[in-house]
Protein backbone atom coordinates (compact mmCIF):
# COMPACT_ATOMS: atom_id res chain seq x y z
CA UNK A 1 0.00 0.00 0.00
CA UNK A 2 1.35 3.56 -0.85
CA UNK A 3 -0.04 6.81 0.97
CA UNK A 4 0.69 10.15 0.77
CA UNK A 5 -0.61 12.83 2.31
CA UNK A 6 -1.08 16.94 0.49
CA UNK A 7 -2.39 19.86 1.79
CA UNK A 8 -4.72 22.72 -0.07
CA UNK A 9 -5.97 25.66 1.08
CA UNK A 10 -10.13 26.36 -0.19
CA UNK A 11 -9.60 29.44 -1.90
CA UNK A 12 -12.83 32.01 -2.10
CA UNK A 13 -13.15 31.28 -6.27
CA UNK A 14 -13.76 27.54 -5.41
CA UNK A 15 -16.81 27.94 -2.99
CA UNK A 16 -20.42 28.00 -4.47
CA UNK A 17 -23.26 30.41 -3.24
CA UNK A 18 -23.90 28.72 -0.32
CA UNK A 19 -19.88 29.08 0.82
CA UNK A 20 -19.10 25.35 0.88
CA UNK A 21 -16.19 23.96 -1.94
CA UNK A 22 -18.06 23.55 -5.39
CA UNK A 23 -18.41 19.85 -5.74
CA UNK A 24 -16.61 19.45 -8.85
CA UNK A 25 -13.64 21.25 -7.05
CA UNK A 26 -13.12 18.25 -5.69
CA UNK A 27 -11.91 16.04 -9.18
CA UNK A 28 -9.37 19.04 -9.48
CA UNK A 29 -7.89 18.63 -5.85
CA UNK A 30 -7.65 15.07 -6.16
CA UNK A 31 -5.88 15.19 -10.03
CA UNK A 32 -3.00 17.74 -7.59
CA UNK A 33 -2.98 14.90 -4.88
CA UNK A 34 -2.41 11.99 -7.60
CA UNK A 35 0.62 14.20 -9.21
CA UNK A 36 2.35 14.66 -5.61
CA UNK A 37 1.62 11.14 -4.89
CA UNK A 38 3.48 10.02 -8.38
CA UNK A 39 6.17 12.89 -7.97
CA UNK A 40 6.93 11.39 -4.98
CA UNK A 41 7.32 8.08 -6.32
CA UNK A 42 9.64 9.96 -8.61
CA UNK A 43 7.68 10.24 -11.69
CA UNK A 44 5.60 13.00 -13.09
CA UNK A 45 2.74 13.29 -15.68
CA UNK A 46 4.62 15.06 -18.07
CA UNK A 47 7.54 12.90 -17.96
CA UNK A 48 5.17 10.78 -18.48
CA UNK A 49 3.57 11.50 -21.59
CA UNK A 50 7.01 12.34 -23.13
CA UNK A 51 7.47 9.30 -22.78
CA UNK A 52 4.15 8.10 -24.79
CA UNK A 53 1.95 7.07 -22.02
CA UNK A 54 -1.15 9.02 -20.94
CA UNK A 55 -3.44 8.07 -17.88
CA UNK A 56 -6.90 9.07 -18.35
CA UNK A 57 -9.68 8.79 -15.95
CA UNK A 58 -12.01 5.24 -16.72
CA UNK A 59 -14.17 6.18 -13.30
CA UNK A 60 -14.53 8.08 -10.69
CA UNK A 61 -16.72 8.50 -7.39
CA UNK A 62 -17.46 10.26 -4.56
CA UNK A 63 -19.25 9.91 -1.35
CA UNK A 64 -19.63 13.81 0.65
CA UNK A 65 -20.07 13.64 4.52
CA UNK A 66 -19.53 16.66 5.23
CA UNK A 67 -18.69 20.75 3.40
CA UNK A 68 -15.35 22.35 3.40
CA UNK A 69 -15.08 26.10 3.00
CA UNK A 70 -13.81 29.40 1.80
CA UNK A 71 -9.65 29.55 3.82
CA UNK A 72 -10.22 25.92 5.14
CA UNK A 73 -7.12 23.75 4.95
CA UNK A 74 -8.08 20.60 3.66
CA UNK A 75 -5.53 17.31 3.86
CA UNK A 76 -6.03 14.70 1.10
CA UNK A 77 -4.77 11.90 1.73
CA UNK A 78 -3.99 9.54 -1.07
CA UNK A 79 -3.73 5.56 -1.81
CA UNK A 80 -2.80 3.17 -3.91
CA UNK A 81 -4.45 -0.21 -1.96
CA UNK A 82 -3.03 -2.55 -4.88
CA UNK A 83 0.04 -3.02 -7.46
CA UNK A 84 -1.32 -1.44 -10.50
CA UNK A 85 -1.51 -3.55 -13.93
CA UNK A 86 -2.77 -1.97 -16.97
CA UNK A 87 -4.83 0.49 -14.58
CA UNK A 88 -4.41 2.10 -11.24
CA UNK A 89 -6.84 2.81 -8.62
CA UNK A 90 -6.22 5.89 -6.16
CA UNK A 91 -8.61 6.79 -3.00
CA UNK A 92 -8.72 9.77 -1.27
CA UNK A 93 -9.66 11.11 1.66
CA UNK A 94 -10.32 14.53 2.36
CA UNK A 95 -10.34 16.22 6.07
CA UNK A 96 -10.48 19.31 7.53
CA UNK A 97 -8.56 21.33 10.01
CA UNK A 98 -10.00 19.50 12.70
CA UNK A 99 -8.95 16.08 10.80
CA UNK A 100 -12.94 15.13 10.09
CA UNK A 101 -13.40 13.08 7.22
CA UNK A 102 -15.14 15.08 4.26
CA UNK A 103 -15.27 12.76 1.92
CA UNK A 104 -13.67 9.39 0.47
CA UNK A 105 -13.35 9.04 -3.65
CA UNK A 106 -12.28 6.99 -6.01
CA UNK A 107 -10.51 7.30 -9.40
CA UNK A 108 -8.91 5.00 -11.89
CA UNK A 109 -6.79 5.58 -14.45
CA UNK A 110 -5.67 3.60 -17.37
CA UNK A 111 -2.13 3.51 -18.65
CA UNK A 112 -2.74 4.54 -22.26
CA UNK A 113 0.00 4.68 -25.39
CA UNK A 114 -0.47 7.84 -26.37
CA UNK A 115 0.80 6.99 -30.23
CA UNK A 116 -1.57 3.86 -30.49
CA UNK A 117 -4.05 4.99 -28.24
CA UNK A 118 -4.59 1.57 -26.79
CA UNK A 119 -3.48 0.30 -23.03
CA UNK A 120 -0.66 -0.62 -21.93
CA UNK A 121 0.79 -1.81 -18.83
CA UNK A 122 2.40 0.18 -16.62
CA UNK A 123 6.09 1.34 -17.73
CA UNK A 124 8.77 -0.76 -15.96
CA UNK A 125 10.54 1.91 -14.38
CA UNK A 126 6.85 2.63 -12.07
CA UNK A 127 6.30 -0.98 -11.57
CA UNK A 128 9.96 -1.37 -10.04
CA UNK A 129 9.45 2.14 -7.94
CA UNK A 130 5.73 0.93 -6.73
CA UNK A 131 6.92 -2.98 -5.96
CA UNK A 132 8.41 -2.55 -3.02
CA UNK A 133 5.43 -0.62 -1.47
CA UNK A 134 3.76 -4.02 -2.39
CA UNK A 135 6.22 -7.07 -1.34
CA UNK A 136 4.59 -9.24 1.12
CA UNK A 137 6.48 -9.46 4.29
Amino acid sequence: MITNDIQIRVRYAETDQMGYVYYGNYAAYFEVARVEMLRMLGFNYKQLELEGVMLPVLEFSIKYFKPAFYDDLLTIRTTVNEMPAARIKFTYETFNEKNELLNRAETTLVFINKSMNRPVAMPAKMQEAMLQYFKKS
